[in-house]
Order: C-alpha cells, then structure tokens, then sequence
C-alpha cells in the first residue's frame, strides 16, 4: 500500500486532530464570552423595595421545595419583606 504525501500516519493524525480539537474549543469560547459581553450590556440590575410583588422563579430540576408543595402550575407569587444585603432579600410564604 502506498502512503500519499496528502495522509497523515499514527501518531501524526492524533497530534494534528488534538490540536484541532483545542482551537475548536478556544473559537467556541471566544463566540460564548463574545455574546455574554453583548448580553450583559443590556442587562441590568433588578432592585426591589419591601412590599413588592415578585415571582419566585425556582428550579424543579433542584428537588427541593422550600415554600410548600404546590401545584406544578401553580403561580409563586411572593413579596418582598425586608433586603438583607446588595440585591439578597427575605420573602413571604
């Protein structure tokens, strides 16, 4: 069989794929952190004061109920009833 000057042989392949793997994943993370930067502009911080109507957004993929068991749809509405520190506040049940 003969070998091309085109191909590639043993370990030549698994350094050349390596090290096209690795670029992959540095452009990859250069588009990720590209787009934050332009979402992060827009975005801005959320301030409440006490006595604001919130809705608690909590994850069902965490298993943990922390206000009750309710409903899978049920709304989880709260208020605000103090601020402890820079945007961390106590909620209503």
């Amino acid at each position: 069989a003969e070998v091309r000057e085109g191909q590639l042989i043993g370990p030549e392949i698994v350094q050349e794929t390596t090290k096209k793997i690795s670029q992959i994943k540095d452009m990859l993370k250069a588009a990720c952190d590209r787009q934050n930067s332009y979402a992060d502009r827009r975005r801005k911080p959320l301030e409440f004061s006490v006595g604001d109507h919130v809705l608690l957004k909590v994850s069902p993929w965490k298993g943990v109920v922390r206000f009750g068991k309710k409903g899978k749809l049920a709304p989880r509405h709260r208020y605000v009833i103090s601020s402890l520190m820079d945007r961390s506040y106590w909620l209503s049940e």
